[in-house]
């Protein structure tokens, strides 16, 4: 039997969607590929070594695994994500750069959960052929539907009121997230409830953390409600609150928010970025600005139509990220490296 040992130390950070990728990755494989064994972080040297994330320990191992198998390693980010999410002093930005491209570089295969990064690691040198793309995956097992008395129960545990049109976000609080637009946002549409889950999972590295920390202790409307860093098991309950769920990020690559709003049929509203055409063709309402966001999220409180052909496509989305779906990807895919590594293949 193949085996497969699957590498990470994403837990040392809660609150980052890295780490709630591995673990769905993880469980997934392990249910539906049942002729793979399995292992996770065992020190030993496994048919496919597949790196989840870019730790230097992780890195000096590579050329030793390399005689002994095929190595994986997961594109989360690469330099121009990092840019916009913590705030690094030269040298050690550039230093920390050329190293996340040379992990990149050194393993035999790359899996992107967007297309988009196809092109953008090729312009880093990366050869497209060990570029496959796989999207991430979430568990409706995790991620369901409550009923409205139950929701309510959820909306009493955080202090939010039952009657008001929610809107949530969820993300790290980096500028690149787009916080202050949410804040604006909710500033221009008191009526609405906002909601925003999760943290500064890096502290003051985290990109625009002071100007955030200000206006989350200065600045805030009243119909804002920042909850702070939850965990994973509670974040069901989050999503059943919203009536919307609304990223206004700038940047991204596959947030698992959106997949996990969709297995419960949440409408999702999305800044227009180029990275969610291809991953996200009609399964989500998008805005330019800040003016066009809150006129969207206005038709989606008043026109009953309009809010349900958007659950429609939310539904879609969830369907066709199915559990099925994602793990044929990564048979095949892992089919095809475990041929190249009894075949003696070296790329």
């Amino acid at each position: 039997m193949i085996s497969i040992n699957m590498l990470s130390k994403a837990d040392k950070i809660k609150g980052q969607g890295v780490l709630s990728a591995h673990d769905e990755q993880v469980n997934l494989v392990k249910n539906e590929l049942l002729e793979y064994d399995i292992v996770e972080n065992e020190m030993k040297f496994c048919n496919i070594m597949h790196y989840h994330t870019i730790n230097p320990e992780y890195y000096f191992t590579i050329p030793f695994a390399k005689r002994r198998g095929k190595t994986i390693a997961y594109v989360h980010f690469v330099p121009e994500t990092l840019e916009k999410s913590i705030n690094l002093i030269e040298p050690f930005k550039t230093l920390f750069y050329k190293y996340v491209i040379s992990f990149y570089k050194s393993v035999d295969h790359l899996v992107v959960v967007n297309p988009y990064f196809i092109n953008v690691l090729e312009k880093y040198g990366i050869n497209r052929k060990k570029i496959t793309y796989i999207p991430n995956f979430v568990s409706s097992k995790n991620f369901y539907a409550l009923d409205e008395e139950r929701k309510n129960v959820v909306k009493e545990k955080y202090n939010l009121d039952k009657n008001k049109f929610t809107v949530l976000s969820v993300g790290q609080l980096q500028t690149r997230k787009g916080v202050l637009d949410f804040i604006e946002i909710a500033r221009e549409m008191p009526d609405v409830q906002f909601v925003w889950a999760g943290g500064a999972v890096f502290g003051k590295m985290s990109s625009g953390y002071e100007k955030i920390k200000y206006e989350l202790e200065n600045n805030l409307p009243n119909n804002v409600h920042f909850l702070g860093l939850i965990d994973r098991n509670y974040m069901n309950e989050i999503y059943n609150i919203a009536d919307v769920m609304f990223l206004p990020s700038y940047e991204e690559l596959f947030p698992m928010s959106i997949l996990e709003a969709m297995c419960i049929n949440v409408p999702i509203l999305l800044r227009d970025l180029d990275i969610y055409k291809s991953i996200l063709p009609d399964y989500y309402i998008k805005g330019k600005n800040n003016d066009d966001f809150i006129a969207k999220i206005n038709l989606l409180k008043e026109d009953c139509d309009f809010y349900n052909k958007a659950v429609i496509m939310s539904s879609n989305g969830g369907k066709f990220y199915s559990k099925e779906h994602v793990a044929s990807l990564w048979r095949e895919f892992y089919n095809d490296v475990s041929m190249e590594a009894y075949s003696g293949y070296t790329s």
